[in-house]
């Protein structure tokens, strides 16, 4: 989409959101490091949800290090009012962590009297903060001029066409604060706001399909469709389908081996047996010799002592004196 047609666009969704949402201004009296953990409650949630979430750790915990402290589980169930506790308790968690351990203390106030640039990088810089959080202080805690964009709101975007869906994987719509002036950003940011989260909440819900086809009446070809519960059925069916074939073809790779395996058993079998007979016919040959040669010893034996018996008596008859 070329640059004019862009900002044409964005301007018809100012345009038509004015129609439909009522602008949502924040207190002005917060500091940057109340914005900034606003803005995680705040991104993919209502502000009524927001407001009561932030109004809650405000209540329910002592002071910030407290928060930082507690696990995630503990303050998803402080933040149940929101679309995702979870994750904005999860970015809480994380940028508290890391402004401590960054500054040591929980204040950004020094953040105001730097350059808006390396105030930005600032922000940036701490862990767990997103483009739409990052883009809400610039906005309401630095007096910059940038338009927070949550995950709904690029959905929606997308279906418009008003970026592209690489330019949505980065997180980015270009052109998005030329079209607006600076100081209409803050109403601008709050009523895109308020698409994104009905986006997020219900893409085919029939309001929220009306709007988008007010702005752009192709949009309705675009909305992604909604899952029926029989294509759910069915790809469900198919992957059962596969894993019992993943399954089944082991068992025949092992039906297919097992004649092998039974060849050589037998074979196996045929070739001890052979052993075995060739040892016990070994034994009967030595029990067989044994005998023969224990009588062969015996005859000797006794053919010795008769000779010398012959002697004997020889002897004695030559002894004898003749008469």
């Amino acid at each position: 989409m070329s640059a004019s047609n862009r900002q044409n666009l964005i301007t018809k969704v100012f345009k038509v959101l004015k129609r439909h949402y009522e602008p949502v201004k924040p207190p002005v009296e917060r500091t940057v490091l109340e914005h900034l953990l606003y803005a995680c409650c705040l991104e993919n949630s209502p502000f009524e949800a927001a407001d009561e979430a932030f109004a809650r750790l405000q209540q329910s915990y002592f002071d910030w290090n407290e928060v930082r402290v507690t696990t995630v589980t503990e303050l998803a169930e402080t933040l149940a009012c929101l679309a995702d506790p979870s994750a904005a308790a999860t970015r809480l968690k994380r940028c508290l962590q890391s402004v401590f351990e960054t500054h040591y203390a929980f204040d950004l106030e020094t953040l105001k009297k730097q350059n808006l640039g390396n105030s930005v990088k600032d922000i940036e810089s701490i862990i767990g903060t997103t483009p739409f959080v990052v883009a809400y202080v610039t906005q309401h805690g630095l007096g910059g001029h940038a338009i927070p964009c949550s995950q709904g709101l690029l959905d929606a975007f997308e279906v418009l066409e008003i970026i592209s869906a690489a330019e949505a994987a980065k997180r980015r719509v270009p052109g998005l604060e030329r079209a607006v002036a600076k100081a209409k950003g803050p109403e601008m940011a709050s009523l895109v706001h308020q698409l994104g989260v009905a986006y997020f909440a219900a893409p085919f819900d029939s309001k929220v399909r009306d709007l988008l086809a007010e702005i752009d009446p192709k949009s309705r070809d675009r909305v992604p469709a909604r899952t029926t519960k029989a294509s759910e059925a069915s790809t469900a069916t198919e992957e059962a389908s596969s894993a019992e074939s993943a399954e089944r073809k082991p068992a025949a790779e092992q039906d297919a081996t097992a004649p092998q395996s039974s060849a050589a058993a037998s074979k196996a079998k045929s070739a001890s047996a052979t052993r075995k007979k060739k040892s016990s016919g070994d034994k009967e040959t030595d029990d067989q010799t044994q005998p023969a040669t224990s009588a062969t010893g015996h005859d000797a034996q006794s053919t010795s002592s008769e000779s010398e018996t012959k002697k004997s008596s020889s002897k004695q008859l030559s002894r004898k004196k003749p008469r």
